[in-house]
């Protein structure tokens, strides 16, 4: 075993009448070289590129991936000792050669393990340690009818045959209870070879539910009509095509999405669906059985291992021809790809937060680029690169300005709790114009949602004696008071605790709970209006899934009046009868350390905006702010998305933001902030030294704006520079250049500073 990533060798063409000798393996690990491996001639005879393979890795048995078949090596490596493959997974690869190559672009762009990439590409549970099994298929048992002579039968054996003459093979739990007999019953028929008993792999269905579910007919807009027709164009074509879909909300985008992949599959070519939520998903994708049935396969981290197993296997094998999921969904083994529909595509969930990390948006556009598909971008709040890179061509700007049935959007204002503190002494979570709105609404039977980007019941806990808050032990956080669970928790490593009798500090009982959450604010609502139906969607519920879907479909159907949740309810969904939004709180999102927190600030209020008037009843939007002046609320009001990019791309290009630079950060992190530091100094050193003609600028080191997570400190540096290019090179060259280096993390295109 050996690193052969750098050193030259002849790797073995598709169709080549000889036997590989040697195999390049990536592994699942943070490990960024690939390794070499001798093939037996039984493992030479089968092994496959993309198949996995178990190999030893210092002391251990590891199960890796083939990238590569290799006849013989290069000189140098020739004397090397290199260890033997011990066996293969797979006689067939799991990984085709189009994610392979979608695998290496990813790795390479975003410098990030190869093998990590490749595992996140695969469902869970497809790569076993050498002690736990793969995943595999569920088997049922099933029952059929055999020839056989005729023999003496008891009155239930022969009510079995009976059953199975009328009924064909069936499942043995369905046939004991059709013919009301123990299966007992059915395994003597067996011994008498009077029935077949044989074991049949099932379909673990996430979206069974669904399957009775009919679609409603729509008509289309002219303005819907002319985008569908430059998208049905472009994947008549055959070649690659790129478009940014801006549509107000309610102006029909899912229509047109559906619609275009209809025309795909008419074609013969499938279609992807990316969505940002897993609270997103049970919407479309039942839209999307209702219209092509099972064609349909579902993709998120919600589904269990074997329903996400069953799916994979399904696509692989082109049963299914439509994939709707979140992130890691672009890496579906689609077959004859012809449509890729990136929904919500601004969407920060699109970027994966941990290694290997990568934008799920930005790699559909290059997988569109590989296999000559046409990829749509769509979203009533474009990011402000996507939108700048329309502008300049990279992109087809579609769009749809107007709502479906000429509705009007609804009506924002903004109150000022500047005003409302003023007027009652003190602070309030609800001014008296949205109480008085949510009754009102109530009283005329509508619908409302109340929108606050904040989970848990209270923000943290303080002691009014000594002024002590109770922080994460891991992080430089506080932690949130989750009062249905009675434990405090932190948000970003999950540390919980039982909410203490008494301050930790002073030992006085003077426990004060600061801040609300979404948890309060339903609490509040249900004593203010006793008669209001109200229910909670955040990731506290979305964690129980079917508590989840139940709660939407119940507001759907009109049996919860109030929903109060995060950003989770602010994109994708439709309910006609909802005429009231109320945001209790923006200004958090504002003071955010992110040159991002403005344009972020404005998506959301435009898009849980566009939840309220979608029916024939206008709809009205009341947010509450103490910042009533800022330009990203004023422009959210007006929805005028122009007039805040042309506010927003000039602050942007001031201060040398993307899109008008590359932008990569270094996170130095580890337990010993001594350490740490020195590490980040060295860094800064050698990147200096990288940087010697000055096409970059670099910034820092310094603390990272969350200082401590996850028991370990935290510094950051930023590069920039107009060339990514230049970036990759002048950040890789520093790396190498340091041997004893902890831990860092190069990321490429952050769409974070945190």
């Amino acid at each position: 075993m050996t690193n052969i990533e750098s050193e030259p060798r002849k790797l073995q063409s598709a169709g080549a009448a000889s036997t590989p000798a040697f195999a390049e393996v990536a592994m699942p690990l943070h490990v960024f070289q690939t390794f070499t491996y001798r093939l037996n001639p039984a493992l030479s005879a089968q092994a496959e590129v993309g198949a996995r393979i178990v190999v030893p890795l210092g002391r251990k048995l590891v199960t890796g991936y083939i990238v590569g078949l290799i006849d013989e090596l290069s000189t140098s490596l020739a004397q090397i000792d290199i260890k033997d493959a011990q066996s293969l997974v797979d006689l067939e690869p799991v990984c085709s050669p189009e994610i392979l190559q979608l695998a290496r672009w990813v790795a390479e762009y975003y410098a990030c393990p190869l093998g990590e990439v490749i595992k996140a590409a695969l469902p869970p549970g497809m790569t076993p340690s050498t002690k736990r099994a793969s995943i595999r298929p569920k088997l049922r048992r099933f029952v059929r009818l055999v020839d056989h002579d005729e023999q003496k039968l008891t009155e239930a054996q022969s009510r079995v045959i009976k059953t199975l003459a009328e009924v064909g093979p069936t499942s043995l739990q369905s046939l004991c209870e059709t013919a009301d007999v123990g299966a007992s019953t059915v395994s003597s028929l067996a011994k008498k070879r009077c029935v077949e008993i044989y074991d049949e792999a099932v379909r673990r269905d996430p979206l069974a539910h669904a399957s009775n579910l009919k679609r409603e007919a729509f008509t289309l807009t002219p303005a819907q009509a002319d985008v569908l027709r430059e998208i049905e164009r472009q994947i008549a074509s055959g070649s690659y095509g790129a478009f940014l879909l801006h549509g107000v909300t309610g102006s029909g985008k899912t229509e047109v999405y559906i619609r275009a992949m209809r025309n795909a599959l008419a074609l013969d070519r499938s279609s992807m669906m990316l969505v940002p939520e897993i609270a997103l998903t049970p919407v479309f994708s039942h839209r999307l059985r209702a219209e092509f049935g099972d064609k349909v396969a579902i993709f998120h981290s919600s589904l269990q291992k074997g329903e996400r197993f069953d799916e994979w296997t399904r696509v692989k094998n082109g049963d299914a021809r439509i994939v709707i999921g979140t992130r890691s969904a672009v890496f579906a083994p689609v077959q004859n790809l012809g449509l890729i529909v990136v929904d919500e595509e601004h969407e920060s969930s699109y970027r994966q937060q941990e290694s290997p990390y990568y934008n799920a948006r930005d790699t559909a556009i290059v997988r569109a680029q590989k296999e000559s598909a046409t990829v749509v971008l769509g979203s009533a709040t474009p990011s402000l690169e996507s939108f700048y890179n329309a502008r300049h061509g990279k992109y087809t700007m579609l769009a749809l300005p107007q709502r479906v049935g000429a509705r009007p959007m609804a009506e924002a204002t903004i109150i000022d709790m500047r005003n409302v503190f003023a007027r009652h002494g003190k602070p309030r979570v609800f001014s008296d114009e949205l109480l008085d709105a949510i009754r009102d609404t109530h009283a005329r039977q509508e619908q409302s949602i109340i929108l606050l980007n904040r989970r848990g019941y209270s923000r943290f806990i303080l002691c009014r004696s000594c002024g002590e808050t109770i922080q994460c032990p891991n992080c430089d956080v506080t932690l949130t008071y989750h009062r249905s669970e009675r434990v405090i928790v932190c948000h970003y490593c999950n540390h919980r605790q039982a909410v203490p009798a008494v301050c930790p500090a002073c030992g006085k009982k003077y426990i004060y709970y600061v801040g609300e959450g979404t948890e309060q604010l339903e609490e509040m609502l249900t004593q203010f209006f006793p008669a209001l139906r109200v229910a909670r969607i955040d990731r506290d519920t979305t964690a129980r899934r079917k508590v989840f879907e139940k709660s939407l479909s119940d507001f759907s159907a009109g049996e919860i009046d109030t929903l109060v949740g995060t950003q989770m309810l602010a994109k994708g969904h439709d309910f006609p009868n909802v005429t009231l939004v109320g945001v209790v709180s923006v200004d958090t999102g504002l003071a955010l350390p992110d040159f991002r927190a403005a344009e972020r600030t404005f998506q959301l209020i435009t898009q849980v905006a566009g939840r309220a008037g979608r029916g024939d009843r206008p709809g009205k939007v009341l947010i509450q702010t103490y910042h009533p002046y800022h330009y990203a609320l004023r422009h959210s009001c007006a929805q005028d998305y122009e007039a805040f990019y042309n506010e927003e791309i000039n602050y942007r290009k001031n201060h040398s933001y993307p899109p008008f630079v590359a932008l990569a950060s270094l996170l130095v992190h580890g337990p010993d902030l001594g350490r740490v530091r020195a590490d980040s100094l060295e860094i800064r050193k050698q990147l200096d030294l990288a940087n010697q003609d000055r096409k970059c600028r670099i910034l820092g080191p310094a603390p990272a704006p969350l200082a401590r997570l996850k028991a370990e400190h935290r510094y950051q540096l930023l590069i920039k520079s107009r060339s990514r290019k230049q970036v990759r090179e002048i950040a890789d060259a520093a790396l190498k250049s340091i041997t004893n280096l902890r831990s860092v993390n190069l990321e490429i295109d952050p769409v974070s500073i945190m």
